[in-house]
């Protein structure tokens, strides 16, 4: 079985260690740190006393690779990848998130996939490249913003990470590409999207993307990485509401995984 973690965006605007504490309560086997602009998220020893005090275990860090985050450790991508394997390994995870370069990052697009190869070589630790999306400035005009691409499939990536919601924005069907990976699929982000625009990063159910069967085609495999709910809370009127919405995400991942005959299927 894999293991069922929670991402600390997950609970933004709330703290990085609240995380762990809707973890612990809600019976995730794990949680994923964003490495991010909370200052808790960024320094390993705070995130040790946190997986201790909740016995939660952390399956993964995500590298600070966003555009609010472009600060966060310095300004050096591979100082940022080189931290971030620094991290899991203190931590006893073995997967480092990374999203793929902006075109703009010129020299790290240029030996980024084979950095990432020799930095797994090195650290031992799987750097999971997630699938990002076009950004379209009009219903009929897309942006390429990343290098070498925002599909990890078409790239020889030794571990990927496969996210829902980015899916949905690329409009990309998201189990025809965990087919294309197979077993370099490490890391899930289990979320869901409409297909706007917008990285909406619904509870899974609530959008247009197969969560159920690509969790049947996961747990049909027998996919033993981690599927880690990363949704968007930030709406939520209370902490009751949020709560609620990672409690529906777990128990939507577990039922699907577990019972692949009970999920819905679309035609």
């Amino acid at each position: 079985m894999p293991l069922f973690g929670l991402s600390t965006a997950s609970v933004y605007p709330e703290p990085t260690a609240h995380a762990f504490d809707y973890a612990e309560r809600l019976g995730y086997d794990a949680v994923e740190v964003m490495v991010s602009i909370d200052v808790v998220s960024q320094e390993t020893d705070r995130i040790l006393a946190l997986r201790d005090q909740h016995g939660v275990p952390v399956c993964a860090v995500h590298a600070p690779c966003l555009l609010i985050t472009q600060r966060v450790w310095g300004t050096d991508p591979w100082v940022k990848l080189e931290r971030s394997a620094e991290m899991a390994a203190a931590l006893d995870a073995d997967v480092v998130v990374v999203h793929p370069p902006f075109r703009w990052q010129r020299d790290y697009a240029a030996g980024f996939v084979e950095g990432v190869a020799e930095l797994e070589r090195r650290t031992g630790i799987a750097f999971a490249v997630e699938n990002m999306y076009p950004w379209r400035a009009t219903s009929k005009r897309e942006l390429k913003v990343y290098q070498p691409g925002w599909d990890p499939s078409e790239e020889s990536y030794a571990n990927t990470t496969l996210d829902l919601s980015h899916a949905a924005t690329a409009q990309s069907d998201p189990l025809a590409m965990a087919q294309r990976l197979g077993d370099r699929l490490r890391h899930v982000h289990m979320t869901d999207g409409s297909g706007s625009p917008k990285d909406e990063h619904l509870v899974p159910g609530r959008g247009a993307m197969p969560t159920g069967p690509l969790l049947e085609h996961l747990a049909g495999r027998g996919f033993e990485g981690h599927v880690v709910a990363e949704i968007n809370t930030r709406k939520a009127d209370d902490p009751e509401e949020r709560e609620s919405d990672l409690l529906e995400t777990l128990a939507y991942t577990r039922l699907h995984f577990a019972a692949p005959d009970a999920a819905p299927r679309r035609d």
